[in-house]
């Protein structure tokens, strides 16, 4: 089991996210994906159908593997409404934040990125 916290906004970085996600749930893995950090910025650029890597953002939210983003980022970089609108969770716990501990206890591995 993995989760893969994305805190870069660089889109180029991101899609290895993406990526790395379908590649390991297609070999069997139990997979998500946070939104963390500068990246809850790419939420709204990735749900426009003419970016170039909209079909992979929408295979893995497709297939669930998107846990959420982070409720404080999302506010605070002006895209909780985008996030919402994507019909993301927005996941907090930690001062508003997604603590990475809630999905270490469940057995989790977190790689960031």
């Amino acid at each position: 089991m993995f989760c893969l916290y994305a805190f870069n906004g660089e889109l180029m970085c991101f899609v290895h996210v993406l990526l790395n996600a379908l590649d390991m749930a297609d070999k069997g893995s139990e997979v998500v994906i946070v939104f963390e950090g500068a990246s809850v910025k790419l939420v709204p650029e990735l749900e426009k159908a003419g970016n170039p890597f909209h079909a992979l953002y929408m295979q893995c939210k497709d297939r669930g593997l998107i846990d959420g983003a982070c409720k404080a980022c999302s506010a605070k970089l002006g895209v909780l409404d985008a996030v919402r609108d994507a019909g993301l969770a927005l996941l907090e716990g930690m001062s508003g934040h997604p603590p990475m501990s809630a999905y270490m206890v469940r057995g989790y591995t977190v790689l960031t990125f």
